[in-house]
């Protein structure tokens, strides 16, 4: 074992312990007895020990240097993460959040063996103090002036208020079984630990935070102190680039205003129109483009994924082990969710990859972009990169598992974008289906650098989404609140596609007849995530290299 390797798994190891859900999502032992340690002191001691690793990272010697590249991304990236605070002032009715991230993750978990279920006994039993030391950042970041956005605190009192509503029976919590002494035990403590632990902290939420928590007119972290700052460090975890907000809002004009002439060829082709705003009302008044029920939105979710399967062979010279499943979104948490997401397969196979799609208020969203949302999330989207890059074994496990945003969703977008080459749309609703998602993720770099670098409100961005994108209002208003929570997060995607698609242009040029475009992709997905600098260098290393064609 190199020096390199040794360093990258000492980090692995320290981002196993930051979040120790994520591990057991994983499958990774050792872990499964824990909750995440958000104690500022926990914090200190976390971020010193991420700039030990990345300095010794940067004085090993040249010997494998894209692991030595992704330890230094990565333990910076803890570095940035740590100074923005974030704990403090991320309260949302979601995943996004810490209070949301347990009621969803923790359900995922695999608890199979004796000692599984002594572990999830234990991370029930350690909800109290989780919620109590939460509740103190919060509290933290309030005499600090890190404030919550107010209606996104009222979110997440209305997430808790659902969750305490389920009957016990119903629990997310309670979706592990086992012997009648283990389930007796776990209702026991959902009961009396549980639940009145969620009950305080969602009272602490609406007494003493909501009260001081920001307006909808003062969303982005520029009106936090030293709001500039907190932003361009997520923006450069999220985009592994140091490209500034100011040229990030300009990218995403520019590309609203090229995908109009998209639109217009398409539209003529749909509704006889090519006038962009006579296609947006088409695709949000139309009944026809809307869902019956959740189950029609169900089958389509499984019919485009199949279909990808079945002509990933002459796209992919490598193929995922296992297949990718489709599932509902869970009731609970479906209100405050994202339309859809990819939830990894266990490393042991405990677990499959599995699709969620969002299928609350189902009438109300629109079938034209159930397509390419599958592709991205699913085939050959997420469940392709992630579940090729745990089958690489040969790799630190850090390599295999690195979280670096804009080389994930990057290749998500892309593939939403490659589907149309590989001739998986079903027709050209579909394909505005496609616009209409290309034109979101566009739009993120717009409304996501105005709220959080030129202060925009909440309801300048859901104008802006509004008069730009053909989504419905429920998405909109979701979307928008998702970049309000989770900040620099939704810049990650646009930045990776155009970035993945300049490698493989510039690929191409350089290769000329010998480029072969399942072998560009096994590159592209053959050394799990990288810095997006990184993946320029090896995909260039490889195009001018001999023989190309596999």
């Amino acid at each position: 074992m190199t020096e390199t390797t040794e360093l990258a798994d000492e980090l692995f190891e320290l981002v196993m312990a930051i979040e120790p859900l994520e591990a057991s999502l994983y499958g990774i032992a050792g872990h499964d007895h824990l909750l995440a340690d958000l104690t500022e002191a926990g914090g200190a001691a976390q971020r010193a020990a991420a700039v030990d690793i990345a300095t010794r990272a940067r004085a090993l010697p040249d010997e494998d240097p894209v692991t030595r590249a992704v330890v230094v991304q990565q333990a910076e990236s803890l570095v940035d993460r740590f100074d923005t605070h974030s704990v403090e002032y991320t309260i949302a009715g979601s995943f996004f959040a810490p209070a949301g991230a347990l009621l969803s993750l923790l359900p995922m978990t695999t608890v199979a063996t004796p000692e599984q279920r002594r572990d999830y006994l234990l991370r029930l039993a350690a909800v109290p103090a989780f919620l109590d030391v939460l509740a103190e950042r919060h509290r933290g970041g309030l005499t600090a002036g890190r404030l919550p956005v107010a209606h996104l605190v009222r979110d997440a009192v209305a997430f808790v208020d659902r969750y305490l509503a389920t009957p016990l029976s119903d629990d997310p919590l309670a979706r592990k079984d086992g012997p009648p002494e283990f389930t007796a035990e776990r209702d026991r403590l959902l009961a009396d630990v549980v639940r009145p632990a969620y009950a305080g902290y969602r009272d602490v939420l609406e007494r003493e935070v909501l009260p001081a928590g920001r307006p909808e007119g003062r969303p982005g972290l520029c009106w936090l102190p030293d709001g500039a700052t907190l932003y361009a460090r997520l923006a450069r975890v999220h985009t592994t680039t140091s490209r500034t907000p100011e040229d990030l809002h300009e990218t995403g004009l520019a590309l609203i205003a090229d995908l109009a002439e998209e639109y217009s060829a398409v539209g003529l082709r749909v509704f006889g129109t090519d006038d962009l705003a006579a296609i947006f009302d088409r695709m949000r008044t139309d009944p026809a483009l809307r869902w019956r029920d959740a189950e029609e939105m169900l089958d389509s979710a499984r019919g485009a994924v199949r279909r990808a399967e079945l002509a990933a062979p002459r796209w992919f010279g490598t193929l995922p082990e296992s297949r990718c499943e489709v599932a509902a979104v869970p009731e609970a948490e479906a209100p405050g969710a994202p339309a859809a997401y990819y939830s990894p397969t266990a490393l042991d196979g405990s677990r499959p990859g599995t699709y969620y799609a969002n299928t609350s208020r189902a009438q109300e969203r629109y079938r034209y972009q159930a397509e390419a949302i599958a592709f991205h999330e699913a085939v050959p989207g997420h469940h392709f990169q992630i579940t090729l890059a745990q089958q690489m074994t040969e790799l630190p496990m850090l390599r295999r598992l690195a979280s670096i945003n804009s080389y994930l969703e990057g290749w998500g977008l892309y593939c939403e974008r490659l589907a149309d080459e590989m001739g998986l749309y079903s027709d050209d609703v579909a394909r505005l289906g496609m616009l209409a998602t290309d034109s979101m993720r566009a739009g993120r770099l717009v409304v996501d650098t105005g709220l959080h670098a030129l202060g925009w409100s909440r309801a300048q961005a859901v104008d802006y989404l509004t008069e730009n994108t053909p989504l419905a209002l429920v998405e909109i208003e979701s979307e928008v609140d998702r970049y309000i929570a989770a900040p620099g997060q939704a810049l990650s995607y646009m930045v990776g596609r155009l970035e993945i698609q300049r490698i493989r242009a510039e690929a191409e040029a350089v290769a000329g007849d010998r480029f072969d475009i399942r072998a560009f992709h096994d590159v592209v997905l053959g050394g799990g995530p990288l810095p997006l600098a990184v993946l320029d260098e090896v995909v260039t290393a490889w195009a001018t290299a001999e023989p190309v064609t596999t």
